[in-house]
């Protein structure tokens, strides 16, 4: 049971986060919003592409794992523990679908360095600068109460550390660069991933 209701939380996930929002955007602006690294770019840059990409198959692999009876960790196998991992997959899924749509036009994954898009700083941004990976890790965190296997933890583990690299060494540079005080500002009173957590210590 803990295996089907995983497996159908990641497609529905996929789909959303993924398919229908790529297609909303390429509808929107001739582009599906997937912005692969750079020829040249540097290495902090292609090693969180490649950590998120690893996580995905690792959460493709969980399941699999679990339906071949790879052990699931004792302490976490349990009812009330997979209940919560379905709240927590389920609130993470709305989150980024949510907080993908409130970007508009602005909604990319990855940097294109070419491109000059809009700051958004209100709505469900106002008090957090990167809700959608703050929902992706709620989701994972949900699969790996629901599945927990060594896995569907280290989907969990592989996705922090790539977004870690992704939002302080590709990210906030970018849009330092690109949106100057305006960004300053921002991060003064916005958390990097939760309200009041990671922001600047003054503002310009």
């Amino acid at each position: 049971m803990r295996t089907t209701v995983a497996v159908t939380l990641e497609i529905v996930f996929a789909v959303l986060a993924l398919g229908v929002r790529s297609w909303v955007q390429w509808r929107r602006t001739g582009s599906t919003g997937f912005i692969l690294p750079r020829r040249g770019a540097p290495l902090v840059e292609r090693v969180g592409a490649a950590l998120f990409v690893l996580a995905i198959a690792l959460l493709v692999v969980a399941p699999i794992a679990d339906a071949g009876g790879t052990g699931r960790w004792p302490p976490f196998n349990n009812f009330a523990v997979a209940v919560l991992g379905a709240v927590l997959a389920v609130a993470g899924i709305v989150l980024c679908v949510v907080a993908q749509f409130a970007m508009g036009d602005s909604w990319r994954i990855g940097v294109d360095t070419t491109a000059q898009t809009t700051l958004v700083t209100e709505g469900i941004f106002e008090r957090v600068r990167n809700p959608i990976f703050s929902a992706m890790v709620l989701a994972t965190a949900g699969f790996a109460l629901l599945l927990p296997n060594i896995w569907a933890f280290g989907a969990f583990a592989v996705l922090i550390v790539g977004l870690e690299l992704q939002v302080r060494y590709v990210e906030e540079p970018y849009l330092l660069g690109v949106h100057g005080d305006a960004y300053l500002r921002y991060t003064a009173r916005a958390g990097r991933f939760v309200p009041h957590v990671g922001t600047t210590r003054a503002a310009v």
